[in-house]
């Protein structure tokens, strides 16, 4: 890849004065070689080959970092998913191998690893059950892990039966960890037609379809494009549009650059560059600034949406210009509590639940970093879940939920995470009742948008 010394120039001020930066790059690992039918020496097996495979991950994204002048935010790890690692293993919980994850990630030093994950968008399993009753002790007990189950695709439909029980499993994390604000709902998340190269946690794993080590990179510069459409006052969204998509096609390739050197000298296979515009607790570094930069009063009013699709649109058209590796979500991110601008906009009351729903058709993902009250019923959640996967199936997009029930917590109130997962304000929910609907259980069927042979 060659740069102009323009462009060099321009990359140099985004990263001093902008917040552009590489947000991660994750190393994914299969762990297929690794099941055995013990618990205890599958997890010795998980422990050993995420030590051999990823040990020179951190150094060597470290050297690069100093030697591109390129600012790497975390550096990540996504693994096979666990549930089928350890199917042969008769136990009634997978806790050793979480704790082996943990301590693997604590070994190379890295900040989270993804993959304690499950898919059950079609049934559930004996070992998928095991893997998702494991999932609020594992994620109590440990620092890194992250947890994620598939309940829906475009392909299979919802299943509604395993909505409800992640939404009692949501509930039990919660309370788990209710004395640091439900903080484990925070590395927990469910998916519609969840992707197999999502760099990004909560949601990162290592998908069957990959090989065994992967290097993909999430690169996000929020704050790059708030500067520009900063300068742009009076032109027509079509300028707004051409704008974000070359500031896109940039990013991108220093994204793609920085996979390249580390897939290289690692001697793995590069995956993808995830050009995701993911905010930070960070002054000017928010999707929602981008968005009321574009002339809305406040994220959250009427033409919100209408934004935020033109935004993600241009988005993606930049990345594929510049890549033709780009892939994971790539878009948009609207975590609440991590983007200072959505913060504000639920404090005055110019974002709600419904709205941001509606965000989720046309943005990279769906409902991120939400807190509701602490006593919201295991249905409320279930029914908030069951939107979000149809929006998904619907669509033929992925779709999550990441909600935090804060224990104790009423709505307007605030609950402080710090760092990279900020304070996240109490948002109500509906106080209509949808149980008798979440507990019909089943199946709801695949769309005939699933039906393409």
């Amino acid at each position: 890849m060659l740069f102009t010394i323009d462009e060099v120039f321009e990359t140099i001020r985004m990263i001093e004065t902008e917040h552009l930066d590489i947000r991660t790059v994750t190393m994914g690992i299969s762990l297929g070689d690794c099941s055995y039918p013990d618990i205890h020496e599958t997890a010795r097996r998980v422990y050993d080959k995420i030590c051999k495979k990823a040990q020179k991950l951190v150094s060597t994204v470290d050297a690069l970092s100093s030697e591109l002048g390129i600012p790497v935010a975390n550096k990540r790890i996504a693994v096979t998913p666990i549930a089928y690692v350890c199917a042969s293993c008769p136990t009634d919980n997978y806790l050793p191998v979480a704790h082996a994850l943990d301590k693997a990630g604590e070994t190379v030093g890295i900040d989270f690893i993804g993959g304690f994950s499950a898919f059950v968008h079609k049934g559930i399993k004996p070992w998928d059950r095991i893997l998702m009753n494991s999932i609020p002790q594992a994620l109590k007990e440990t620092q890194r892990v992250c947890a994620s189950v598939s309940l829906a695709s475009t392909r299979a439909g919802i299943n509604m039966d395993a909505v409800l029980e992640m939404a009692e499993i949501i509930k039990k994390t919660a309370e788990l960890t209710a004395d640091r604000g439900g903080i484990g709902c925070a590395k927990l998340v469910v998916f519609s037609n969840i992707t197999e190269d999502n760099p990004f946690v909560a949601g990162a794993l290592q998908g069957f379809g990959e090989g065994e080590i992967t290097i993909n990179v999430g690169v996000s510069g929020p704050g790059v494009v708030r500067a520009v459409l900063s300068r742009m006052k009076n032109q027509s969204l079509g300028d707004v549009a051409e704008a974000i998509k070359k500031t896109s096609f940039k990013i991108t390739r220093m994204g793609e650059l920085m996979g390249r050197q580390v897939s290289e000298k690692l001697n793995c296979d590069f995956g993808i560059v995830d050009l995701s515009l993911a905010p930070t607790p960070a002054p000017g570094d928010s999707v929602a600034d981008i968005l009321e930069e574009m002339g809305l009063e406040s994220c959250g009013t009427h033409g919100t949406t209408a934004a935020l699709a033109m935004l993600v649109d241009a988005v993606k058209k930049g990345g594929a210009m510049a890549s033709s590796y780009v892939g994971g979500l790539s878009g948009a991110f609207i975590p609440v509590s991590e983007d200072m601008g959505m913060v504000r906009a639920v404090r005055k009351g110019a974002l709600h639940l419904d709205k941001l729903e509606a965000m989720t058709s046309v943005c990279s993902v769906g409902l991120d970093m939400v807190a509701v009250p602490g006593d919201t019923p295991v249905e409320t959640i279930a029914g908030i879940i069951a939107d979000e996967m149809a929006i998904g199936m619907i669509n033929n997009k992925t779709t999550a939920v990441r909600i935090i029930p804060v224990p104790g917590a009423k709505e307007g109130e605030t609950a402080e995470y710090g760092g990279l997962l900020g304070s996240a304000p109490v948002m109500p929910v509906h106080k209509f009742s949808c149980a008798a609907f979440v507990r019909r259980g089943g199946r709801i069927p695949a769309p005939v948008q699933g039906l393409r042979n």
